[in-house]
């Protein structure tokens, strides 16, 4: 019966947001709210569960997303995002100019979220495309590809950030890791894929090209890679910080340090002087774009609260333990379960946040129950949840109406490329499990 009122909450998410186009938070609460009491929550307590699942999920997760939206709005319009596109296509020249998008989506796309990355990048890519004369969708995939790879395994980015607290993971090593899965997925999904897309052809409309900054607007190229690739550099030391205290003050201190909110307010400090005020740019101004970031974030957060209600009544009605009892009885890997789980909810709602957050609150208790590594789940729950992008995913249609395709062609590039994020990161996710246990 448990299980049945699990399955009925999750039909009743997508209804409500595939038919009746319900705001996913909304949905969210409706279903939390029908979960508990399908599963035999006191009525009176039911509305206190939603609110700690909001709180408890939004209390250490709202100042590292915010931070980093305001980083990555930083990058965009201090134009760092253009001089690193400029420079890596001047070094890897036309011959391997679809490596330098992809490595140019990459860097840029860990500060900026994926739709404020999507808009900012594609119309580079339209300035490629009327210089070089190479096809759009060519150029563009492997740029696509290396968004989508950092949206959906990379901190700080939110369903990866937010996947932490609830397994309990490591957001440092989650990046470590990450890296490593990510780097040949974006490479097989983007350049390698991109060849077999040459006969696409499509007309991006003139409206979509930028018009660029000179080269005098621009800061330094040592100051855009160095700036933009700040929170990796911060996140990843975080993890060997402590080890290297030989005292209890020094490891306290350390720990401080490395502590990811107090790492995502360093590196905005700084990319806030380096691409800010030592530019010329006033306090004022950079608080303004600092305001607009966190209004381009509040749904995402708002999404992330609703997941987090309806995992803690998941929790609160002790069905997490069910679920965890019956999945460890079942003959197959938890990291693909988790991926199976993610994949069946992205084709089904479309959104790969809402996607990945859903399938999380399924899998903690079973990320308890069998021990299997926490930072490897959320990087298989984040690659089931790039699946299989079609009609019913706002990054489909962007895509489409941006690169001015057909159906067929949308779904022949795009939703490939999604699909082979989806199946290759899980692929690097299970041989690091098999090299690491």
């Amino acid at each position: 019966m448990e299980l049945l009122a699990v399955v009925a909450t999750i039909v009743l998410l997508i209804v409500l947001i595939v038919w009746l186009k319900l705001h996913p938070f909304l949905a969210f609460l409706v279903s939390s709210l029908f979960a508990g009491l399908m599963l035999g929550l006191p009525a009176s307590e039911i509305p206190s569960v939603v609110e700690a699942g909001i709180g408890g999920t939004l209390g250490g997760l709202v100042t590292i997303v915010c931070l980093g939206a305001m980083f990555g709005k930083l990058v965009a319009a201090s134009g760092a995002a253009q001089k690193i596109a400029e420079v890596l296509m001047a070094a890897c020249g036309d011959k391997y100019i679809t490596w330098a998008l992809m490595l140019t989506g990459f860097i840029v796309g860990i500060p900026l979220f994926y739709n404020v990355g999507f808009v900012l990048l594609v119309p580079l890519v339209f300035s490629v495309v009327y210089r070089s004369g190479l096809p759009a969708v060519y150029l563009g995939i492997p740029l696509l590809a290396a968004l989508s790879v950092t949206h959906g395994f990379l901190p700080p980015h939110p369903s990866p950030t937010a996947m932490v607290p609830m397994f309990d993971a490591d957001m440092g090593k989650t990046l470590l890791l990450g890296l490593v899965v990510a780097l040949p997925t974006m490479i097989l999904a983007g350049p390698l894929f991109a060849k077999t897309l040459k006969s696409i052809k499509s007309e991006p409309l003139k409206t979509f090209i930028p018009s660029d900054k000179s080269s005098e607007q621009l800061p330094s190229g040592l100051n855009c890679f160095v700036t933009a690739l700040l929170p990796v550099i911060l996140i990843a030391s975080s993890t060997v910080l402590p080890d290297l205290a030989t005292t209890p003050q020094q490891e306290s201190l350390l720990r401080f340090v490395s502590h990811p909110l107090v790492v995502m307010l360093l590196a905005l400090m700084i990319a806030s002087y380096t691409l800010g005020v030592r530019r010329g740019t006033s306090i004022a101004a950079l608080m303004n774009h600092y305001g607009e970031a966190v209004k381009d974030i509040a749904v995402i957060l708002l999404i992330v609260a609703g997941a987090g209600a309806l995992k803690q009544v998941f929790i609160a009605s002790g069905v997490s333990v069910t679920i965890a009892d019956v999945l460890q009885g079942v003959n197959i890997n938890p990291l693909l379960l988790g991926w199976l789980i993610a994949t069946v909810i992205r084709i089904c709602l479309g959104s790969a946040t809402v996607a990945g957050l859903t399938a999380a609150g399924i899998m903690v208790p079973v990320v308890s129950a069998t021990g299997v590594d926490a930072n490897l789940m959320i990087l298989a729950i984040g690659a089931g949840s790039l699946m299989c992008s079609h009609v019913n995913d706002s990054g489909f249609w962007m895509y489409k109406e941006y690169f001015n395709l057909s159906i067929k062609q949308t779904l022949l590039s795009w939703t490939l490329m999604e699909s082979i994020v989806g199946v290759a990161g899980l692929t690097g996710v299970l041989l690091l499990n098999a090299v690491l246990y």
